[in-house]
């Protein structure tokens, strides 16, 4: 199985990477892919640019095999639709089964998302839980015959595509907004992040 984990990651911090190695090591992933957003449809644009994002995520996971960087979303035009992005990785990987990892809130709202239906003939979503958060589908999601909501992640290999797994990660309260702004004060954002990171961000001068 192939994990597609997007997001700005501007920066890219602990909670984004315990998360990913957590979801990775409980369903099994063989190769999980962060895919840094280009152009995001429904939020503000990144500050830091596009190859800085890119480097930051290289930094931080040197040395594992097992998560890439994959920049196909940085180097496409227009709005970065999450479907066209699995329907390019689905073509150059047809016998993979991908699975999209999303987040709660994300997942809530992804009705939302650019021909969010197309997203379950793609590939199984998998959902960070809040620990102690009780799972339920949203209205929108339940009312799809196509979809079904399973248990155990062994569970997402009898099929290609059309299941949802929630599954609890540890909670870190970082923020890439915070780190941001601790930034753009002064402070320092130390221990949030991995620190070759943070030496990108210092020596580029970003978010100040």
């Amino acid at each position: 199985m192939i994990g597609v984990y997007g997001g700005t990651f501007d920066p890219v911090h602990f909670g984004h990477l315990r998360s990913a190695l957590e979801i990775k090591e409980a369903v099994g992933i063989e190769q999980m892919k962060l895919i840094p957003c280009g152009q995001p449809p429904h939020r503000c644009q990144p500050l830091a640019p596009a190859d800085m994002r890119c480097r930051m995520l290289e930094l931080a996971i040197e040395g594992d095999s097992g998560l890439g960087v994959d920049s196909r979303e940085l180097e496409r035009e227009g709005p970065s639709y999450m479907v066209d992005t699995l329907a390019s990785i689905g073509a150059e990987q047809p016998a993979q089964i991908l699975v999209l990892i999303v987040g709660m809130d994300a997942f809530e709202g992804i009705s939302r998302w650019h021909q969010w239906r197309e997203l379950f003939s793609l590939a199984h979503i998998a959902v960070m839980q809040r620990p102690g958060y009780s799972a339920q589908l949203p209205a929108a999601i339940a009312a799809l015959d196509s979809v079904a909501m399973v248990t155990e992640c062994d569970q997402l290999t009898q099929r290609k595509s059309g299941c949802i797994y929630f599954h609890e990660v540890t909670q870190l309260e970082i923020s890439a907004t915070k780190i941001r702004e601790l930034i753009r004060q002064g402070c320092n954002p130390r221990y949030l992040m991995p620190e070759r990171v943070l030496q990108l961000i210092e020596r580029e001068r970003l978010y100040r």
